[in-house]
């Protein structure tokens, strides 16, 4: 097993941040998900927000999001988000959701009338959204879909063996119709995803993956380390070396991503904002 990966963290930042989204009544991701690169990103003045809530109607093996006792949806949160991506001065802004099963749309009103108050609010930022499947629904995809982000981000979150072992109500099958669906809708906007190493997976299940994702026409890719959260969930296998992750991003942009974060280090929105870059490039 290779060495555990560091962790950046910087309780002034954090601090700071946190004392922001207290005000508003907002959550972060960030600090709900335990995310690695909370003290680097709370640094730099970015983070990633979590609509809906902070406890998910889903009870996934490797996720560390508390489960159940839904929330009642918040009218103001569009509104406090905005505020808050002003107050920070982001020019690119990551919006994510726990998942939503107890509500008939999943939550995807919710995300679309929060990209149009930050569209409103700060008309050149950015928006990245990061979504749950909303159980495939067309229509609540739809409602996301029309309020154009720049990216929809829908994650696999590993490879195809293993994806039942570790995700509660979701599919593999499912995640890649839904990435497929979108790029289908609106071929302008750009669709990614991603997967966490170190349970596992094979190189070749890796390498199929990609070509899956590749398949329903996803722009961008995020590979990053598994960190077991505690005891309950789903046991850490291998810590993947430095080395390892380059041979992914090489294969991947070989393969014919836009862009590929690859690292121990790599969450989902990890330097979201050098994806974009590099797929309007590629335009």
């Amino acid at each position: 097993m290779n060495e555990k990966p560091r962790v950046r963290f910087n309780n002034q930042a954090v601090t700071k941040v946190n004392h922001l989204m207290q005000d508003l009544k907002l959550h972060t991701v960030c600090a709900e998900a335990t995310c690695p690169n909370l003290g680097e990103c709370f640094e730099s003045g970015t983070a990633t927000f979590m609509i809906l809530g902070s406890h998910c109607s889903r009870n996934c093996r490797f996720c560390d999001v508390s489960f159940g006792h839904m929330e009642a949806v918040n009218p103001d949160e569009p509104r406090h988000l905005a505020e808050a991506t002003k107050k920070m001065g982001l020019k690119h802004v990551v919006i994510t959701s726990v998942a939503r099963d107890d509500l008939p749309d999943g939550g995807a009103e919710q995300f679309a009338k929060t990209i149009e108050a930050v569209r409103e609010l700060c008309p050149d930022t950015t928006i990245e959204v990061l979504i749950p499947d909303f159980q495939g629904s067309h229509e609540s995809l739809d409602l996301v879909i029309a309020a154009k982000p720049e990216i929809i981000n829908h994650n696999i979150e590993t490879v195809q063996r293993i994806s039942p072992k570790i995700r509660h109500r979701a599919t593999y099958q499912r995640s890649l119709d839904v990435l497929a669906y979108i790029k289908e809708q609106d071929p302008t906007i750009f669709t990614k995803s991603g997967v966490m190493l170190g349970i596992g997976e094979t190189e070749q299940e890796v390498a199929q993956a990609m070509d899956d994702c590749l398949a329903a026409k996803v722009d961008f890719l995020t590979v990053g380390q598994y960190l077991q959260p505690s005891a309950r969930h789903i046991k850490l296998e291998e810590y993947i070396s430095m080395r390892q992750f380059g041979i992914y991003r090489r294969m991947g942009m070989k393969k014919g991503f836009k862009f590929i974060a690859s690292s121990p280090q790599v969450r989902s929105s990890y330097k979201a904002h050098e994806a974009l870059a590099a797929g309007a490039a590629s335009r």
